[in-house]
């Protein structure tokens, strides 16, 4: 399979899934979760295991659009998040209505507290950090293991991951939350690993190599790991679809942006970070004949 040839194709392609939904993000504003925009949190004790969309048939009665947890060590317990600042009498409200269904007493109305943005922005700003900092390992790692280039082709990778699943979300329109920065900072770990054992092929295969054609080593190095870099995400990919499907809410939050982020992860890692280190090896030899067909 002759894939660097064709690089035009995959950029191409990156670019557009990249810009049309940051601008369509930007245009409509990004889904900002509770965890961003600050809101009021109730915890109730039911004394028995309710199904999510049981509590919200009762919080919807009060147009919350709230998103429901479980807690305690029977989930019987729910957790209500939503991103409306509840006066008093309206959290009362709420509990009395779930009084009523469940007959709860007045003392399982465990806490209720109202939280701004901080925390959300927080997160995101080590999470951003975390991110920075990993790369400049993963970049001193590869130049060491590696060379130079590999650790910028795979930096530039791991960018792409990020901005991609970040358009998802905009184009989509999926809530921004925690569990979407956890499973960026997954994500990027996986993908450097995948985009890691293409480059290592790469490396022994020019050792072998006469008379250097980087385009035809990427293309040898990236058939011959194909087959493991398509099992291993489908194996990782069936796993997570099925918590997502089968999953409670939470745990649906986290496989989704994990789907988006590892299925991404395999791409970049066989048709941006190869093409890119070709693209500039080519370039230092000074052919000035190679250019993405």
């Amino acid at each position: 399979m002759r894939i660097v040839e064709k690089s035009k194709i995959w950029f191409g392609l990156s670019i557009a899934v990249i810009v049309i939904g940051l601008f369509v993000g930007l245009i409509n504003g990004f889904n900002m979760g509770i965890d961003f925009t600050g809101g009021t949190m109730m915890q109730i004790n039911i004394g028995e295991t309710i199904g999510v969309e049981e509590a919200k048939d009762i919080t919807s009665q009060f147009a919350l659009d709230a998103d429901i947890l479980h807690a305690g060590e029977e989930k019987q317990e729910i957790i209500i998040k939503t991103k409306k600042d509840l006066d008093n009498k309206e959290r009362e409200e709420i509990f009395n209505a779930f009084k009523e269904k469940y007959n709860l007493q007045d003392e399982d109305f465990r806490q209720a507290e109202q939280f701004g943005p901080t925390m959300g922005k927080e997160i995101a700003q080590k999470a951003l950090l975390s991110i920075a900092i990993a790369s400049i390992g993963m970049l001193a790692y590869i130049t060491f293991r590696f060379e130079f280039k590999f650790g910028v082709a795979g930096i530039i990778a791991l960018i792409h991951d990020v901005l991609v699943v970040v358009a998802i979300y905009g184009l989509f329109q999926i809530p921004l939350n925690s569990s979407l920065v956890a499973a960026v900072l997954t994500v990027v770990g996986y993908s450097i690993n995948d985009t890691i054992v293409v480059f290592d092929r790469i490396r022994e295969n020019l050792k072998f190599a006469k008379k250097p054609d980087y385009a035809g080593i990427a293309n040898e190095s990236i058939n011959q790991t194909l087959a493991r870099s398509i099992n291993t995400s489908l194996t990782t990919l069936i796993t997570i679809v099925t918590l997502y499907v089968l999953g409670v809410e939470s745990i649906r939050q986290f496989a989704l942006p994990l789907i988006a982020g590892i299925a991404t992860g395999a791409y970049s890692s066989i048709f941006i970070a190869s093409p890119i280190w070709v693209i500039w090896k080519n370039w230092e030899k000074g052919k000035g004949k190679y250019r993405p067909a």
